[in-house]
């Protein structure tokens, strides 16, 4: 029997970084146990870094076949996990969410399975929704309780109900709420543990020498955002930058949807990737990372160390559907600490 089981679930690359920090340093010593419920993250699984590692189909995506697929799939979801955990004394549950069926009823039906005395459920980061706290409403509420009516047809399927944020950062089984450093929060002071960088500079197996910049191309001009006019002088900002600083190598990564490649010059090294951008940034050290307003910029200000430079060029040329928007767009940028030119 195993003294303590640390146990991740995880959806996206952000979610796999911060459970392999966890595992390697706060909850080094026990035994640790990866699952992943998304495909994408397959490419950046190393399982001979775990104890044990599997995907798990979510239940309301990947039913089994036959009549009551889903429930089947739950079921079957809970006792190739417990399997997979073993034995413990102690069991900790790590999420960035409790309120899907494809994870609660792990809390109630795990414990049991695995002959644990002791429990508690711990949220990993989830990016920008973990800027703020997203109450649960009073439907959503009486909804979980629809759900406990699976313990009539399986007693192991017991619903944990719970209040408050809806990933359960106030429920009584969470007792850790992992973030990310210097990423604002609103979770209570008492239970936020801050992780370390989740990419070191030694991390990096692919990475040439020499300082290195990604720049994340997106689709501005198709997509309305900025003024076709505007372009060349936002590029040529973003190759003037790159050259001041002295970049030894420079890669782009093109967005699926701009086949124009709208902030691509010649110089750089262009990307071919047969895998999410999030998972090769995961992946590959940069000492920059340079676009306008992509999402990717957010995820590498949350991976990434404080030296590596996450700069969004442009926003003076940015349309915005109202100010609103725009003041949104702008706080949540500088709050999250990239820099605005």
């Amino acid at each position: 029997m195993h003294n303590t089981v640390n146990l991740y679930f995880v959806a996206s690359p952000l979610q796999y970084l911060a459970a392999k920090a966890i595992a390697g340093q706060s909850e080094a010593g026990s035994r640790q146990v990866l699952i992943w419920y998304k495909k994408g993250v397959a490419p950046i699984v190393r399982q001979d870094e775990w104890d044990a590692a599997s995907y798990m189909p979510w239940p309301r995506f990947e039913p089994l076949p036959g009549r009551f697929g889903r429930h089947k799939r739950l079921i079957e979801n809970i006792e190739m996990v417990a399997k997979l955990a073993g034995q413990c004394k102690t069991l900790r549950i790590h999420s960035a969410v409790f309120d899907t069926e494809a994870i609660n009823y792990f809390l109630c039906a795990l414990p049991t399975a695995c002959g644990a005395k002791k429990m508690s459920a711990r949220i990993l980061p989830d990016g920008v929704i973990s800027i703020r706290r997203y109450p649960l409403s009073f439907f959503k509420r009486m909804l979980q309780y629809t759900k406990r009516l699976r313990r009539f047809a399986d007693r192991r399927l017991d619903y944990w109900t719970f209040k408050g944020d809806r990933i359960g950062s106030d429920a009584p089984f969470c007792d850790r709420i992992y973030v990310i450093p210097g990423f604002p929060h609103e979770y209570p002071e008492e239970k936020t543990v801050i992780l370390p960088p989740l990419l070191k500079k030694t991390d990096s197996g692919n990475l040439t020498h020499g300082k290195r910049a990604l720049i994340v191309g997106q689709p501005l001009v198709g997509a309305g955002l900025i003024r076709k006019s505007a372009l060349p002088d936002i590029t040529q900002k973003i190759f003037d930058w790159l050259q001041s600083e002295a970049f030894d190598v420079i890669d782009y990564k093109g967005h699926p949807k701009d086949p124009n490649r709208e902030l691509y010059l010649g110089e750089y090294n262009l990307l071919q990737l047969d895998e999410a951008l999030e998972s090769w940034m995961s992946k590959t050290n940069y000492d920059a990372v340079l676009g306008v307003r992509s999402s990717a910029l957010l995820f590498a200000i949350q991976i990434y160390p404080a030296d590596t430079r996450v700069i969004a060029f442009g926003w003076d040329e940015i349309k915005f559907k109202s100010k609103a928007e725009q003041e949104d767009m702008r706080n949540l940028f500088t709050q999250c600490g990239i820099q605005l030119r």
